[in-house]
């Protein structure tokens, strides 16, 4: 009577094992089929957009395109040589999200720009953005198309800046802003808060990215509401301290959830998306806390 248990309890952990992922092993992200993620589409917004609803013609609010209705292939997949490279048209405002949360982990990809842009970004910079510890329902801040997260921004010149979204808040180390002016990310000035009805936006300490045409290799770590942002490996941002706001003022610990890569009025290519996880923060790193 015990072999048929043993022989299920085998085959058991013989299907589970290539599903475990080990401390210290990179997980690619990206295959031909997208197997890892889903999408969320929005609207194509036009240059007036105000924060509301749209509406038509005739002022019925428009519905957004919603989960998995991506008819327009905004997110697709090149097979290179090289590997698998994910284009976003940037057509129309979304994201791409993974099936999976996570917590504790290095990611690492790389990205370069396309010749593409749409309204409302016709005559701005190419915009997209990396949103991790990503919950709750897309479409919960300004844009109506992105979930609560912590934004890692991938701009042109402005690859590692933050942006609060929704409720989300941190602290960052920077300077102190004045009048006007926005703060910056340096890692010898202490910690300051980043919240929606304060400030909301940090720029990157130097811009690294690569001259245009070439990939931009972007890390982010996060471990225990710690973060740091990289590029062509340099910290351009520490940040600690992940949380959300609730209504009343609370303010609750975010450190999971799921990885949004942003389609935002320009065309963005991105390849070698892979993600470990990690037992501590990566002791180079550390000091910076």
């Amino acid at each position: 009577m015990k072999m048929p248990v043993l022989v299920t309890v085998s085959l058991l952990a013989l299907w589970l094992l290539p599903s475990l992922q080990k401390l210290g092993e990179w997980v690619p992200l990206l295959d031909k089929d997208l197997t890892q993620w889903e999408t969320y589409l929005s609207y194509a917004h036009k240059s007036d957009y105000n924060g509301k609803i749209p509406k038509d013609a005739s002022g019925v609010p428009i519905q957004p395109i919603g989960y998995n209705k991506d008819e327009t292939r905004v997110f697709s997949v090149l097979n290179e040589p090289g590997g698998p490279v994910l284009r976003i048209s940037g057509e129309k405002y979304g994201c791409l999200f993974t099936r999976q949360s996570y917590e504790n982990y290095h990611l690492t990809l790389q990205v370069k720009w396309g010749a593409q842009k749409h309204e409302p970004r016709k005559t701005k910079l190419r915009d997209s953005g990396i949103l991790y510890h990503s919950i709750g329902e897309a479409g919960a801040e300004y844009w109506r198309s992105w979930m609560l997260s912590q934004e890692f921004q991938v701009m042109e010149g402005h690859m590692g800046d933050y942006w609060c979204q929704a409720n989300s808040a941190i602290d960052i180390r920077s300077f102190q802003s004045e009048g006007v002016m926005n703060r910056v990310a340096d890692e010898k000035q202490p910690f300051g808060p980043f919240k929606r009805d304060g400030d909301a936006y940090c720029m990157r300490s130097v811009n690294y990215e690569s001259p245009a045409g070439e990939w931009t290799k972007l890390e982010l770590i996060c471990f225990e509401g710690k973060s740091l942002h990289i590029v062509n490996g340099h910290v351009v941002m520490v940040l600690k301290d992940s949380r959300y706001t609730t209504p009343d003022g609370q303010e609750v610990p975010m450190r999971r959830g799921k990885i949004q890569l942003q389609s935002e009025a320009a065309e963005v290519f991105y390849r070698d998306i892979r993600i470990k996880p990690l037992n501590a923060l990566p002791k180079a790193y550390a000091a910076l806390f």
